[in-house]
């Protein structure tokens, strides 16, 4: 019987059953030709309306594949990480809704659903293969549900497109041309052909564009895709060395840590398997924060994670777990960004109950925002407070630190030492993010 203690849906077994190791067959096959193309356009502000924001401005490898905020600033934003400002002559219309993901291991197979609210996941019913916001429209040449995901922010005008009208990309986006000749993936994947660097490389990448064919848009999301896929994945932690029956190298009380998680804390009930998750969706009371996720004609701050993708009520609240690899280094956390200490958000996260305190929020100053709207809102706090599904624990101190000592194992060595790194130039000539 799988184990849903946590869900409070049967009784906690003594022990929760630990994950095989990972092996290759894990993963996805990579070619490192495309991986090498990949990592020159994830870090190129081509991809951006403006020219101005590139993928690894919000998935940074100095910020643990995020971007080190509760909630970044996309378009109308100058620096990097915890140091990103609004621009003054060109604010931001408000701040990205939700916590930048960190991107480990998302080359696993079983990465079959993705973003907060899974609004892509992999559909064998449709022609794509994928369900996405586009529905029927999407597509078809993506190579998965990792390249197809890569691509969506390039349309966001918080994110990569910029302010409607701003720029020739943005204002496809506005007019709902997103596919097809003149469509803003079509202006891009132009843009970046248009780059003699960049045509050499797709040519003796792709041999369909080598004999001819024009340079789509989802060969640069697939070429994005590969890099991903290589460059951050990660099965080389303490926790790995300790499923293989490897000597462990690590600090702390880990090993009371990993009986807490697998055992009477009831973690391992969402965060199974080989990368913590079950790729489930789970309403855990998380601190909502910011301006939420509301179309542009709506006007609350509320956000509703799953509920928006499928329309059931009984979605109202609930998140995709994530996966914990490398959690360590992913500060903030919350699908909104709401705590800076991995400590205080266990504590949380196990329904303490404890008051919120606003100073764990990395928010770069924007004028006018209004961060705090859901928290001032009672009636949608007592709403938050009662979707919570899970079982109530008190954790000690002890055991907070415990947890936290294995939590620190699941950090792998490849994480911090990166494989390709941060090119040193692009073929556009754009600045990189450092």
């Amino acid at each position: 019987m799988r184990w849903l203690a946590v869900m409070g849906l049967v009784a906690a077994p003594a022990w929760a059953e630990l994950p095989a190791p990972v092996t290759d067959a894990d993963y996805v096959t990579v070619d490192a030709a495309e991986a090498r193309l990949g990592q020159l356009l994830f870090y190129d502000p081509i991809l951006s309306g403006n020219r101005n924001i590139a993928c690894a401005t919000c998935h940074h490898p100095r910020f643990g594949t995020s971007d080190g905020l509760s909630l970044g600033l996309g378009e109308g934003g100058i620096g990097l990480g915890p140091e990103r400002v609004a621009d003054p002559a060109n604010l931001p219309e408000q701040r990205i809704p939700r916590n930048a993901p960190g991107l480990w291991n998302l080359g696993a197979h079983e990465f079959t659903v993705l973003f907060h609210d899974g609004r892509i996941e992999a559909d064998p019913g449709r022609a794509s293969g994928l369900r996405t916001p586009l529905e029927d429209d999407m597509t078809a040449g993506f190579s998965g549900l990792l390249s197809a995901q890569t691509m969506f922010p390039v349309l966001s005008q918080d994110e990569m497109a910029g302010h409607y009208g701003e720029n020739e990309v943005s204002t496809a986006v506005r007019q709902g041309l997103i596919t097809g000749p003149g469509g803003a993936w079509d202006l891009i994947a132009r843009r970046v052909a248009a780059v003699p660097a960049y045509a050499e490389a797709f040519a003796a990448v792709y041999p369909e564009v080598a004999a001819g064919r024009a340079i789509a848009f989802t060969d640069i999301s697939n070429a994005i895709a590969a890099f991903m896929a290589f460059e951050w994945r990660s099965d080389d932690s303490p926790f790995d060395a300790y499923l293989r029956g490897e000597p462990v190298r690590a600090s702390g009380d880990w090993q009371r840590g990993l009986d807490l998680f697998y055992g009477a804390a009831g973690c391992a009930g969402c965060h199974a398997g080989p990368f913590q998750t079950d790729h489930g969706f789970h309403a855990m009371g998380e601190v909502q924060i910011g301006p939420g996720k509301a179309a542009r004609f709506e006007r609350h701050a509320r956000d509703i994670g799953r509920m928006r993708v499928t329309g059931r009520t009984e979605d109202a609240y609930r998140f995709r777990t994530p996966s914990l690899r490398n959690v360590a280094l992913t500060s903030p956390y919350g699908h909104a960004g709401a705590y800076r200490s991995l400590k205080d958000f266990l504590r949380a996260h196990a329904g303490a109950g404890a008051a919120y305190d606003r100073g764990q929020a990395v928010l770069p100053d924007l004028p006018g925002a209004e961060d705090w709207r859901v928290l001032q809102d009672t009636d949608e706090l007592a709403a938050i407070a009662a979707a919570y599904e899970a079982r109530r624990l008190t954790l000690a101190e002890a055991d907070l630190e415990a947890l936290m000592a294995f939590l620190v194992m699941l950090t792998g060595a490849a994480a911090l030492e990166g494989r390709l790194g941060v090119p040193e130039t692009v073929p556009s000539g754009l600045p990189v993010d450092r």
